[in-house]
């Protein structure tokens, strides 16, 4: 009797390839071809879902290939219609909140992406480390690592300011000997 991990492992080793194939043409994207399926080998596999064969268990990612890249597809042209009706809305008046201090900084902040926004504020404003943000938003470290790299450039060339590549903190001990640590 085959196992499911047998199954697995035969499909990843045979079909494979043509897995990638066919996602490459279902969501028109070869960057986005692996993902999907590695996404739907975990879907089927993990399911209750059972296959008595390779050719079903196939046929199952095929279809969990097709309704994912149909789902993304929806995904974006619903945040594309989002952002198209809120550019082309009139910008609210921000008498009272450009008279706060660091009213330059929210709206600069307003400027970058929500993944963006959320790496720099959760970690400049809130300190949070890159494993910490990488958990909270569910995307990986690099990821975090990037959107946080891009956000911090554009809002440096919004305000018209340079960060240091490296934070650096003085810090005096008791002795009034100065520590330098490096975030």
């Amino acid at each position: 009797m085959t196992t499911w991990e047998d199954l697995l492992e035969q499909v990843a080793r045979e079909r494979y390839g043509r897995l990638v194939a066919h996602a490459t043409l279902v969501s028109a994207s070869p960057a986005d071809a692996q993902d999907l399926v590695q996404e739907s080998l975990i879907a089927a596999f993990s399911s209750r879902a059972r296959f008595g064969s390779v050719e079903q268990a196939e046929a199952y990612v095929r279809r969990a290939i097709a309704s994912r890249a149909v789902d993304a597809g929806r995904r974006r042209t619903r945040e594309a219609r989002l952002l198209a009706r809120a550019a082309a809305q009139a910008p609210m008046a921000t008498a009272e909140v450009d008279l706060l201090p660091g009213a330059d900084v929210v709206r600069a902040l307003a400027t970058l992406s929500p993944r963006e926004r959320a790496c720099v504020v959760l970690r400049q404003m809130e300190d949070l480390s890159v494993t910490e943000t990488s958990a909270v938003l569910g995307l990986s470290e690099g990821a975090v690592k990037r959107y946080t790299s891009d956000g911090l450039a554009r809002l440096n060339a919004v305000l018209g300011s340079t960060a240091p590549p490296v934070e650096r903190i003085s810090v005096r001990t008791l002795g009034s000997t100065e520590v330098r640590h490096e975030r």
